[in-house]
C-alpha cells in the first residue's frame, strides 16, 4: 500500500499549482465589472422638475412695515357744547352706529332759554312790522301818508325779518327747542368712537374736552411707521398690501396718499398715510396692521423665489437648468431676502431658469 500513496511533498506542490492558476482568474473577473456611481440626469427627471424663471427687479423692492388703523380725519367730527347746562340723558353710547341728525344727548340750559326768548321776541316784532307796513300802504293810498312814511315801514319790516332769521338760526345752530332744552345731535352718519358725557354732568361751553367724537368708517387711514433707513425708498403713489390679524385671508390694498415728512421724537419713525375703502366697516380704529410696500430700490437686482436657494458651507447655491436641459450647480451672492423672494447680487440674470423642486437631492448628486 505504501507504494501506491503519493509523497506528502508532491501533494503540497500540486496544491500550490492549482492555487496559482485560480487566483489570477478571480482577480481578473473583479476588474471586468467596476462599479459606476456617477449620477445621470434623464429627460424624464428633468420633465418632472419645477422651475422658477429669474425676473428683473426693475428698481422696485418690497418693504415690510407696521401700521395702525385710524379714523379718516376728514370724516371725523368732535362735538363740543355750545351752551352751559346740566345733562338730562345720554341715549348714545360709545361704539354705537348713528345717523345724521340722531339725538345723542339732552341737557337743560339757561342759555338755551335765552335763545328761545329772543326767537319769541323777534317773531312778535316781525308781526308788528308786517301790520305797520300794511297800515302805511292803506294810508298812502288814501293820501294820509307820504311816500317817505311808506318806505320807512318797508325798511323796518326788512330789519325785523333779518333779526327773526338770525335768532332762529342761533336757536337751530345750538340744537335748541322749547322749554330751554338743548339737544345734541350727530352732524354726520358714522360710529361714536369717543364719549365724555354722562347723566347729571354739568357742562360749560369753555370745556376743552369734547363730548362726543363721531367718524364715518366708510374709509379709514392706515398710518405706516417708516424708519429712517427706509424713508428714501418710499414715495406718494406707492402701492401697498395691508394684512390685518382679524382677517388673515382678506388682503386690503391702497396707495400712499401722503408722507408727513416729520419724525416722531420718541419712536424716530415717520408716518405715511394710506386711505383704505372700508364699506363693510371691517377695519376698526386702533387695529394693528402689517404693510407690504412696493418701494423704490437703490439698485436693480434680479429676483427669484427664495425656495430655490441652497445654503451650504456659508455660501448660497442654486441648481440651474440650461437651455439644452442640462443641470448644473451655480453659486450666487445673496443681496437680501424678503419673505418668499430672494434678490441676487451676483450669479444670476433675468431669464435664467432655476430648479425649485428636489433641488437639495440634485445638489448632493451633482456636486
Amino acid at each position: 500500500m505504501t507504494r501506491n500513496m503519493y509523497p506528502l511533498s508532491r501533494i503540497i506542490g500540486l496544491l500550490a499549482v492549482v492555487t496559482a492558476l485560480l487566483l489570477p482568474g478571480c482577480s481578473g473577473k473583479q476588474q471586468e465589472t467596476p462599479k459606476d456611481d456617477k449620477f445621470i440626469v434623464t429627460d424624464s427627471l428633468v420633465s418632472k422638475l419645477q422651475t422658477d424663471t429669474v425676473k428683473g427687479a426693475g428698481n422696485r423692492a418690497e418693504l415690510n412695515l407696521s401700521a395702525k388703523i385710524t379714523p379718516n380725519e376728514e370724516k371725523t367730527v368732535n362735538i363740543y357744547p355750545m351752551v352751559s347746562g346740566v345733562v338730562q340723558s345720554v341715549p348714545a353710547k360709545r361704539g354705537d352706529k348713528v345717523s345724521k341728525g340722531q339725538l345723542l344727548a339732552t341737557m337743560t340750559s339757561g342759555d338755551m332759554a335765552g335763545f328761545d326768548k329772543e326767537v319769541i321776541s323777534s317773531s312778535a316784532e316781525l308781526k308788528n312790522a308786517q301790520r305797520n307796513l300794511q297800515l302805511a300802504k292803506d294810508m298812502y293810498d288814501s293820501g294820509l301818508a307820504s311816500a317817505r312814511d311808506l318806505e320807512q315801514a318797508r325798511n323796518d319790516l326788512m330789519i325785523k325779518e333779518a333779526e327773526d332769521k338770525r335768532t332762529r338760526a342761533v336757536l337751530s345752530l345750538n340744537g335748541g327747542s322749547k322749554n330751554g332744552v338743548y339737544s345734541i345731535r350727530s352732524p354726520l352718519s358714522g360710529f361714536i368712537i369717543d364719549k365724555n358725557i354722562s347723566d347729571h354732568m354739568q357742562v360749560r361751553p369753555d370745556n376743552t374736552q369734547n363730548l362726543f367724537t363721531v367718524t364715518d368708517l366708510s374709509t379709514v387711514w392706515a398710518l405706516i411707521n417708516v424708519y429712517e433707513s427706509d424713508i428714501a425708498k418710499i414715495s406718494e403713489g406707492d402701492e401697498v398690501d395691508i394684512s390685518i390679524l382679524s382677517y388673515p385671508d382678506r388682503p386690503f390694498r391702497g396707495r400712499i396718499s401722503k408722507i408727513y415728512n416729520v419724525l416722531d421724537a420718541d419712536s424716530k419713525v415717520m408716518n405715511a398715510r394710506v386711505v383704505i375703502d372700508n364699506p363693510e366697516s371691517l377695519l376698526k380704529p386702533g387695529m394693528m396692521a402689517s404693510v407690504r410696500v412696493a418701494a423704490k430700490n437703490r439698485e436693480s437686482l434680479p429676483v427669484v423665489s427664495s425656495d430655490c436657494l441652497i445654503f451650504d458651507s456659508n455660501r448660497y447655491y442654486v441648481v440651474m437648468l440650461d437651455p439644452v436641459k442640462k443641470l448644473r450647480i451655480q453659486e450666487v451672492k445673496l443681496g437680501r431676502k424678503f419673505e418668499d423672494k430672494a434678490y441676487i447680487a451676483r450669479g444670476l440674470k433675468p431669464g435664467d431658469r432655476v430648479v425649485k423642486s428636489r433641488q437639495l437631492f440634485l445638489y448632493d448628486s451633482l456636486k
